[in-house]
């Protein structure tokens, strides 16, 4: 069986822990996390190995990184960048209770949660996190690096540009475009168009403010095409 070893060791992280067990495809080695606290410790009977930096000495094993929250949704990005490893090094990890179309697609290193739905030529990025009971429906789109949080629904054909965050219980209208790296408030209604790189919330979802440095620094990245993968 494949080893895999996972980025973080957080909530996310260990959610992710629970999928991979469920699921039994891969050998689960233990978690990387930056934090010296917890090296040597266990988090939920499964050891964290050490900083993020041994998936190069552990070349063998499969990796996904479970890192990010609302205040710095961009650090799965920074992360990719940093290791720098071939785009098969990363793994997709799909809880069996998930409900994944024939006619959909995920890209690597992208996690589905339990129960989560996509129903008919949805496509999925690379990096996207995709928390329980999220529904994404017809044509949707979601690209590298988003994040859906528990309870999102989306609307058919609506596009979420790179590493948009949403919300926990987001709804989506049909047809809707969520700008890159912008955030949705949790439980907002989104109608309109939302730019790259602001925070709405609401219901209906209107502008509050700008994203915070970090998505902002991904946004400008993106706009002069600094090092991206």
């Amino acid at each position: 069986m494949t080893g895999l070893v996972i980025v973080g060791a957080g909530g996310f992280a260990r959610e992710t822990a629970q999928a991979v067990r469920d699921a039994g495809e891969f050998e689960l080695l233990g978690h990387l996390d930056d934090d010296p606290a917890l090296h040597g410790t266990d988090v939920d009977g499964v050891p964290v190995l050490g900083g993020c930096d041994l998936v190069h000495d552990l070349s063998e094993a499969r990796v996904v990184i479970c890192v990010g929250n609302p205040r710095d949704y961009a650090a799965r990005a920074r992360l990719v960048r940093r290791f720098g490893l071939p785009e098969e090094r990363y793994t997709t990890v799909i809880h069996p209770t998930a409900a994944v179309s024939s006619t959909s697609e995920i890209g690597p290193g992208s996690v589905l949660l339990a129960h989560c739905v996509l129903t008919a030529a949805v496509r999925v990025g690379a990096q996207v996190a995709v928390m329980p009971h999220v529904v994404l429906t017809h044509d949707d789109v979601v690209e590298d690096y988003a994040t859906l949080t528990a309870g999102v629904r989306l609307g058919g054909g609506v596009r979420l540009e790179r590493g948009a965050y949403v919300g926990s219980g987001v709804l989506v209208r049909e047809g809707t475009t969520v700008g890159a790296w912008s955030q949705i408030g949790m439980g907002s209604a989104v109608l309109d168009d939302v730019p790259p790189g602001e925070v709405w919330v609401g219901s209906p979802a209107r502008r509050l403010r700008a994203a915070g440095a970090p998505a902002l620094d991904e946004l400008a990245n993106r706009t002069v095409g600094g090092p991206l993968t």
